[in-house]
């Protein structure tokens, strides 16, 4: 299996499966001299994690992280950091029924036509759950960030038909933390809790639009044709496995617009810098960064697992049958997705911040 690393030189390979003994990531091109610990990464992890709420899934792992190098004397060394989350908790007996039956909705049917042996339990490889080795990356990824006031927050800002109120950009951080929802609206969060919480009732699930922002990022992240910071940035986010659809800045609403009202016009700030009236393209012009905030949103699908009877086939009998799928899931993925499309973005940016020129690449080891 390939397609298992990401990046070209700030590059990130994610490792491990659901049921399997750990989940990790391998992350090469790091500069030496970041601050890193392993509380830097857990902290993003812990975001990830289930909550104590009813909208999540009732599998409580710590997910607790172990460096195991890339580290001395508590800075980044310029050679590859590793890391790995072992699995604790886990029941796989709810999964030994489905085995050639493929669950609607999941990639059991394509996963085991294409490689045949299959890691079934509780999806393998295609689990939400590897998404931990996403945010290990995404987690050393923000110590570089941070060291260039460079800021990246996720938000959820829509669940089934509930749509959150717009929220000052940079208080969208400190709203987030007042609900398990991750919304900065505060009353639309107790809505889209509780359609959650109903839906988890009925035995089903229900999706919604995340949306990921960076703060200061520079003017001339990205190259103008195959290697757009756009283009990066919907692969990256499109490489998680709940996410069915990206928009940068307005997105599919210029579908509606005229030109006028789709180009941000220019003006030049009390600090010199030129900048935008608006931000329909999302801070990415022509493929490159413009300095303006970057927006990405994607639309999260509903969680595949339900506990509704549902239409499928035996493989082996080569029959239709009806399955109940049993186990832990959470009825709703955008609050935990929210720390995924952060780490998502802090490496696709960390990359692009490298192979601009903006990091000197004399403090990353050089390899190949």
């Amino acid at each position: 299996m390939s397609g298992n690393t990401t990046g070209k030189i700030f590059k990130v390979t994610t490792f491990g499966s659901s049921h399997g003994v750990a989940l990790g990531a391998v992350i090469d091109g790091c500069p030496a001299g970041i601050e890193l610990c392993e509380e830097d990464i857990q902290r993003e992890l812990d975001k990830r994690k289930p909550g104590t709420s009813q909208i999540t899934t009732t599998r409580k792992e710590k997910d607790q992280v172990q460096l195991l190098s890339g580290v001395f004397q508590g800075k980044t060394d310029g050679t590859p950091i590793s890391a790995v989350v072992y699995n604790r908790e886990f029941d796989s007996s709810a999964y030994e029924s489905l085995k050639n039956t493929p669950r609607p909705g999941h990639g059991d049917l394509t996963w085991k036509s294409k490689y045949q042996n299959y890691d079934y339990m509780g999806g393998g490889r295609g689990s939400g759950r590897v998404t931990i080795g996403h945010v290990i990356g995404g987690a050393v990824a923000k110590q570089i960030l941070n060291q260039m006031d460079i800021k990246v927050v996720s938000h959820v800002t829509q669940i089934g038909n509930i749509k959150a109120n717009t929220v000052n950009i940079n208080q969208i951080e400190d709203k987030i933390k007042d609900n398990p929802v991750r919304c900065a609206d505060s009353k639309a969060a107790r809505e889209m809790e509780e359609l959650i919480i109903k839906m988890k009732s009925d035995g089903d699930s229900i999706g919604g639009i995340v949306e990921t922002v960076a703060l200061n990022a520079p003017v001339g992240l990205g190259e103008p044709v195959f290697d757009k910071l756009d283009a990066d940035l919907a692969k990256a986010m499109m490489g998680i496995g709940a996410v069915k659809g990206v928009e940068i800045g307005a997105g599919f609403e210029v579908a509606g617009l005229t030109g006028y009202g789709t180009n941000d016009e220019y003006y030049i700030a009390a600090d010199g810098k030129i900048k935008t009236t608006t931000n329909q393209a999302g801070g990415i012009l022509g493929g490159i960064s413009n300095g303006m905030p970057i927006v990405v949103r994607v639309a999260v699908k509903p969680t595949p697992s339900i506990s509704q009877v549902q239409k499928t086939v035996d493989l082996d009998k080569m029959t239709e049958v009806e399955i109940e799928i049993e186990g832990r899931h959470d009825p709703c993925i955008c609050p935990r997705i929210t720390a995924v499309t952060e780490s998502s973005m802090a490496m696709v940016l960390v990359d692009h911040l490298l192979r601009g020129g903006f990091i000197p690449l004399s403090t990353v080891e050089k390899s190949g």
